[in-house]
């Protein structure tokens, strides 16, 4: 008996003692979870000199970095070149009740569109339901369900490959529209400062976002398939200048909740 008090003791304090932190210091603690998409043979979009999963990593440590200095406690889906289920991605965050949750991702063309090489951007996407004919994002970003064992159990029938089952993903509730739609337009805010182009905030069933028990987005940082905007993803100072519009809006739905 004694032994299992014991155990249930422990099993209720297991995530403070992982984290190090007491049950008292995560109530007054801003959490934010942030995503590097992709990862291992999961590489994403390719660029011509660089890939997605590489990129999403080195502005997300930075990002992780610069929330920190600015009080934020910070959870890190994956710090290494390693795959996640998506699920498990936004699982995470849920275990920890995150207060955020953001996806970092980089946008890319198809080879056979015209012009692929000018189009350039960032845009922001929030968990929804678009028109089945404009699901290329969401067809791209849960392509990597495939890779993952049983996907098919995990995510109640869904097949990336068919846009009709989308309508599964839009069917789990989104109870945080309102908040992540909000925090999507931040970032977007701070993108346009910078004199990036502002392709808008979206909504597509996306799987790494379904589940969500916090507002929630996946942002796409740049395009690949623009040489113009890889080398600007690659560089130093275009990395710098994302991280600090990513935590600028970070910080600024912070103070708009005033948690």
């Amino acid at each position: 008996m004694i032994k299992s008090v014991c155990r249930i003791f422990l099993l209720l304090l297991l995530p403070q003692l992982i984290l190090g932190e007491s049950a008292e210091s995560l109530a007054t603690t801003f959490t934010v979870v942030i995503d590097a998409g992709h990862g291992a043979h999961d590489s994403g979009a390719l660029g011509k000199r660089s890939k997605e999963k590489d990129l999403a990593l080195q502005i997300a440590l930075k990002l992780s970095t610069k929330l920190k200095a600015n009080g934020v406690r910070v959870v890190m889906t994956r710090s290494t070149d390693k795959f996640l289920p998506l699920y498990e991605r936004i699982g995470m965050a849920n275990k920890v009740k995150a207060d955020l949750f953001i996806s970092i991702h980089c946008n890319s063309m198809p080879l056979n569109k015209r012009n692929r090489a000018s189009i350039r951007g960032t845009e922001t996407f929030v968990s929804g339901f678009g028109r089945l004919d404009e699901q290329d994002i969401a067809l791209r970003e849960n392509a990597s369900i495939l890779l993952e064992k049983d996907y098919k159990k995990n995510y109640a029938g869904y097949d990336p490959k068919d846009p009709e089952s989308y309508i599964i993903l839009s069917l789990m509730k989104n109870a945080f529209r309102t908040q992540s739609i909000q925090f999507a337009s931040l970032i977007q805010k701070e993108y346009k400062s910078s004199g990036r182009i502002d392709r808008g905030v979206h909504e597509k069933s996306l799987a790494v976002l379904a589940r969500a028990a916090m507002p929630a987005v996946l942002t796409e940082v740049g395009f690949l398939s623009s040489p113009e905007e890889e080398q600007y993803m690659k560089s130093a100072a275009g990395q710098n200048e994302i991280v600090t519009d990513l935590s600028n809006a970070v910080l600024a739905y912070k103070k708009s909740v005033k948690k």
